[in-house]
């Protein structure tokens, strides 16, 4: 008998509620350098141990077809061609992988319109649980936005676990610098990550993917490598100061974006010089962070870095950060901080924070956390009736549709219960 949310799955190896889990996580960020694979152990709400982690980089044939299906819904050719590259990195990094309950499988976002209810992320889950004979719970944002959630940024109840897991005292803010930039607050003294006042997460803005798309229009490559070309350059703060006059930096989460929504912003800068443009991003980059620092309750004590901006120097310290604060409106709670880089998750001290200014959260890719938050959002679909209802697809059947989960039992396996 499978039921879902807290209760026994027998025939599959899952536990009872209160035992341990070890569960699997996978995704494909928005910069579309890779697929990130992670294990964690854990209970559904604490960290016990952290797992097995992978990494399965795409090559550039792969950039190019995910590139090239980037704003196309369902249906479109290019989508079905980018959900063929996303299905077969993730068998391939979930090759000889060490036996997991589930996997949490997030696929590759190609488009996402809050405003319009409705997100595409490449790649069937179903699929995936038949070719690689695991179980698989995907599609973590559909119902979240047609319940009118905004379906990102998904890693909150992880970013809790996480201030726990550290032994954090008070509010922590969980900072990823993806190809969008979005930040967590937390407050790990509360009793659960769902009690009201304990989570605060929302997208800041541009981060890597304007970066990116600038370097790749210049004909300089992928990315811009460890921020070397903007550290020799000059960002122009007019541009800084007129991206955040956008009126998404003022608008009060929660709030989320494309990746392409500033994707106009490249053509801003056809008049400065390789260095200065990339300079000019970096800036814009910290700049949105600043931006969203207004909107936290509270000053949290550490800001802890992640996603492959941290890598980039301009953007975590230096010319990037003094150009994006001098080009703020204004000098609220975001003015002043600063960012450290390391590897894993990386933190900085606030103002009376007396904790080390580095301390490992994890492995030394960025990209680990993202496997580690689809793994426990993964269990905690199935453990409880959140709204972050994803489809599950055991090996017997196909991917349930909200009608099963309604109806309470699988027409097609007599015997397997939704809860």
């Amino acid at each position: 008998m499978l039921r879902l949310w807290g209760l026994a799955i027998t025939g599959t190896g899952m536990k009872e509620k209160g035992q341990r889990w070890r569960m699997a996580g996978a995704m494909s960020g928005t910069s579309l350098d890779g697929v990130d694979l992670a294990v964690i152990e854990t209970d559904g709400q604490r960290i016990v141990a952290f797992g097995e982690t992978r990494y399965r980089p795409y090559d550039a044939r792969e950039r190019a077809v995910l590139r090239d299906a980037l704003g196309t819904w369902p249906g479109d050719d290019r989508a079905k061609a980018a959900a063929r590259v996303v299905e077969a990195a993730h068998l391939e990094a979930l090759d000889g992988l060490e036996p997991v309950e589930a996997l949490g499988f997030h696929g590759q976002t190609l488009a996402h319109d809050p405003e319009g209810a409705r997100t595409h992320q490449a790649g069937d889950g179903a699929r995936l649980a038949q070719a690689s004979g695991r179980q698989v719970i995907w599609d973590f944002r559909s119902t979240d936005m047609q319940l009118g959630g905004q379906g990102a940024p998904l890693a909150p109840f992880f970013h809790w676990a996480c201030a726990r897991w550290i032994g954090a005292a008070g509010p922590v803010a969980f900072l990823n610098l993806g190809g969008v930039g979005n930040i967590t607050w937390v407050d790990p003294r509360t009793d659960g990550p769902e009690v009201p006042g304990a989570c605060v997460a929302f997208d800041t803005g541009p981060a890597n993917a304007p970066i990116d798309d600038f370097m790749a229009a210049r004909g300089l490559g992928a990315r811009d490598e460890g921020g070397a070309l903007a550290l020799h350059g000059r960002p122009d703060r007019d541009v800084v100061r007129a991206v955040l006059g956008e009126r998404f930096f003022a608008r009060m989460p929660p709030k989320s974006l494309d990746r392409d929504d500033f994707a106009g912003l490249v053509d801003c800068l056809d008049g400065l010089s390789d260095a200065d443009g990339a300079a000019t991003l970096a800036a814009v980059a910290v700049a949105a962070v600043g931006a969203g620092m207004q909107h936290l309750p509270a000053r949290p004590a550490r800001v802890l870095v992640t996603g492959g901006g941290r890598h980039n120097a301009a953007v975590m310290g230096g010319r990037g950060r003094d150009a994006a604060l001098r080009g703020r409106p204004g000098r609220g709670r975001g003015a002043g901080w600063r960012f450290s880089r390391g590897a894993g998750l990386c933190l900085s001290r606030g103002a009376g924070d007396a904790g080390p200014a580095h301390q490992r959260a994890g492995h030394d890719r960025s990209g680990g956390a993202g496997g580690r938050w689809a793994a426990l959002a993964a269990l905690r679909a199935i453990r409880q009736k959140e709204r972050l209802t994803p489809r599950w697809s055991c090996l017997a059947c196909g991917p349930c549709g909200p009608r099963l989960r309604l109806w309470g039992l699988c027409p097609q396996a007599p015997g397997i219960f939704w809860g």
